[in-house]
Order: structure tokens, then C-alpha cells, then sequence
């Protein structure tokens, strides 16, 4: 009789053990999936008040030279200026498309941003008159205004992106920031070459 409830306790005791290793090993899978969630969704959010202004600034300003690559395909017959063109709109389509992502993660809405009140720090904005020439123009004289507006359109990209680099919090933003300038630097110098110098 002795021996039976003491079995008892020595199965009952038996499967406590288990139950408690197996919820101990469940409760550390999940803990560390959390804390690799949580460490995920932390490097995401981290960011701030610069990061915000740059992306909001950066997506009219790429949309901008998106718009002026559009004009090469119309006004141009150098192949050369073409290919510039269809690579530039590439590139900055695809950037505006993370920046706008980037956005959404940090709950602004890529829509708003008043840019009326950045003309300074939106550097190398083409004015409207100069888009609305180019517009008129065909062949080598589109080519080489299209090309001086281009090379001081990048060369805004460039200060922003360096403002972004210096100020910034967002890992993504200032990688993208270091990619702008290796990128648009290396196309600076290639419209300087097509311009002669």
C-alpha cells in the first residue's frame, strides 16, 4: 500500500519535471524570437526628425530628375544622354519607392511634408523656367542645358545626402545617403566629360 502512493508521487513528480523543461524550452524559443522581433523592429523605428525631413525632401527632389530623364527620351537623339537618363530614372524610382516604405514603417504619410518651406534646403531644384525650356528644345542644345541642370540637380542630391549622413539616425537612410553620393558623384563627373570639360 505504502509503495503504490509513493510511486504515485515519483510518476506525478516525474512529469512535472518534464512539463516544466519542455514550457522552459518553449518560453526561450519564444523569448529570444521576441527579442530578435523586438531588436528588428527597434533598428526600423530608429529614427528621427532628420531622417524624416530628408525622405520627404529627397522623394520630390528624385521625382523631379525622374521628370527631367522623361524629357531625354522626347528631345534627344544622343544615345549617350538616353542611357544617362534611363539610368538615373531607375535608380531615383527605386529609392523613392524605399524612402516612401521607410515612411510608412515610421507612420508619417510619404503624401504630406510641406516642401514650400525647405527652397533652400531642397538644393539643385531645376526652376520652372528652365523646365519649361527644356521642354522647347531638341537635340545638342536640349542635351547641354539638359545636362547643366542635371549635373546641379545631383549636385543638391549630394549636399542633402551629406546633411542626412552628419544628422541622421536611420541606418537605411543614411546608407542610401552614401550610395547618392558615390552614385551621383560618379554621374556628375561622366555629364561633365559629355559637356567637354
Amino acid at each position: 500500500m505504502t509503495s503504490t502512493p509513493s510511486r504515485i508521487v515519483a510518476v506525478a513528480a516525474a512529469l512535472a519535471t518534464a512539463v516544466v523543461v519542455s514550457s522552459c524550452s518553449k518560453t526561450e524559443d519564444h523569448t529570444q524570437h521576441a527579442t530578435s522581433t523586438a531588436s528588428t523592429s527597434e533598428a526600423v523605428a530608429a529614427h528621427n526628425a532628420d531622417d524624416v525631413m530628408f525622405a520627404q525632401m529627397m522623394i520630390p527632389h528624385h521625382q523631379q530628375a525622374v521628370d527631367l530623364a522623361a524629357m531625354a527620351a522626347v528631345h534627344t537623339t544622343n544615345q549617350a544622354v538616353r542611357m544617362l537618363a534611363a539610368r538615373i530614372s531607375e535608380d531615383q524610382q527605386s529609392e523613392i519607392a524605399t524612402m516612401k516604405a521607410l515612411l510608412v514603417q515610421w507612420d508619417v504619410d510619404p503624401a504630406t511634408g510641406d516642401h514650400s518651406g525647405h527652397g533652400a534646403a531642397m538644393q539643385g531644384m531645376v526652376d520652372d523656367a528652365t523646365m519649361t525650356k527644356l521642354k522647347s528644345l531638341n537635340g545638342p542644345q536640349f542635351d547641354t542645358l539638359w545636362l547643366q541642370a542635371m549635373i546641379g540637380h545631383h549636385q543638391g542630391a549630394i549636399e542633402m545626402a551629406k546633411a542626412e549622413i552628419a544628422n541622421g539616425q536611420s541606418a537605411d537612410l543614411t546608407a542610401m545617403a552614401k550610395s547618392i553620393i558615390t552614385a551621383q558623384q560618379a554621374e556628375i563627373d561622366q555629364m561633365k566629360q559629355m559637356l567637354g570639360g
